[in-house]
């Protein structure tokens, strides 16, 4: 849909930072049930919290289609990201449970290079289905896509919750989640890798979903199925790199990857501010999509790293809902500068961002794996 969502948004006749809100909305809704997602995951099971996730997005995804003004739209929108958050909370959960340390890096790659992969080759049957069949199109595609994701988790997914459980000493009880949240507030290395989190939530939904397509649009006069295909080199390119990224996590630390590609991440917002051309766009996007995939899974790594034995979802569920604020506050922060400065000035700021956070984990965060451990 990013092609299409601010376009569609922009129909209602509402300003770039409203159009930003259509997309920040999915994040708060995202940001809202993190950590909720983690109990309903602990109390009830994975399974059934990856389910309810998957059919709450159709819902969302079909009311977006019947939508007749702009607060409806938002709602329709808010309920779509709720239950996106649920399938990727407890997704990460779930990686949580299976992994050891010395193959997370792998295994989460798979994941996230899937996640990521979904990101950017959506566009390009989004921007195809957008310019034949009308903006609403992509929306009825991701409600059946949706509703298929949560028959799958119901039907063939199967329960993790007791390997969580089984780390945990015998007799031991873990402590209330207020106690579980705070041991992992005073982790500076999980605090930080929140924040590299939040930065790169904040600088795609804000900078590659808000300003992207637009740039393509009306200042490249691309039409919508070259900004999908663009947007979705970067992603088959990101794509490729992410298992061999995911190896290089587990044989060399986490730290060796989420410095230096989120600082390449930022990199690629500068081309984006500079390109006129489809080629240079593209360029942009295979920069963008190949450090996104090299970096995007060794977060969640060292986010699993630092849980307590037993506190999977609350660990993975509070490091989805911080980075999560980035998905609430880009959209809208991004889309009033592009009204007050220009799209440029939103892109330059992305940049900075990126290489502030990238500079700050290098300096402070700890390593949370050595090969040997």
């Amino acid at each position: 849909m990013v092609p299409s969502l601010p376009l569609y948004a922009e129909t209602f006749g509402v300003s770039s930072a409203a159009i930003g809100g259509a997309i920040a909305v999915y994040g708060l809704a995202r940001f809202v049930m993190a950590i909720p997602s983690g109990q309903v995951s602990d109390k009830w099971g994975r399974k059934p919290a990856l389910a309810i996730g998957g059919l709450l997005a159709a819902l969302g995804n079909f009311l977006s289609v019947y939508a007749e003004s702009y607060p409806e739209f938002l709602i329709a929108r808010f309920l779509s990201g709720a239950g996106a958050g649920m399938v990727v909370t407890t997704g990460t959960v779930i990686l949580a449970d299976i992994t050891t340390p010395a193959r997370r890096g792998r295994v989460i790659a798979i994941y996230q290079g899937t996640f990521i992969f979904a990101v950017g080759i959506g566009p390009l049957p989004g921007g195809l289905l957008a310019h034949h069949y009308g903006l609403l199109a992509p929306f009825w595609f991701c409600g059946f896509a949706s509703l298929i994701a949560g028959l799958l988790a119901l039907f063939a997914v199967p329960e993790t919750r007791h390997l969580a459980q089984s780390k945990v000493i015998t007799g031991t009880k873990l402590p209330p989640l207020a106690v579980q949240l705070k041991m992992l507030w005073k982790n500076i290395g999980f605090v930080l890798v929140s924040g590299v989190a939040l930065s790169h939530a904040l600088t795609r939904t804000g900078g590659l979903f808000n300003i992207i397509p637009i740039i393509g649009s009306f200042r490249i006069k691309l039409p919508y199925d070259e900004i999908g295909v663009a947007l979705a080199i970067g992603s088959l390119l990101g794509l490729c790199a992410v298992y061999p990224a995911g190896m290089a996590v587990d044989r060399w630390g986490r730290k060796a990857v989420i410095v230096p590609f989120t600082i390449i991440t930022g990199a690629s917002f500068l081309l984006f501010a500079f390109a006129d051309t489809f080629l240079f766009f593209a360029a942009a996007n295979a920069l963008w999509g190949i450090a996104s995939g090299i970096g995007g899974s060794a977060p969640a790594a060292y986010a699993a790293d630092s849980a307590p034995p037993g506190m999977n979802a609350s660990a993975m569920s509070l490091f989805r809902m911080l980075g999560d604020i980035g998905y609430v506050i880009g959209p809208i922060l991004m889309g009033v500068i592009v009204d007050i400065h220009g799209a440029n000035t939103a892109l330059f700021l992305a940049t900075f961002i990126l290489f502030s956070i990238g500079i700050a984990f290098a300096r402070f965060a700890p390593e949370s794996y050595k090969p040997g451990m």
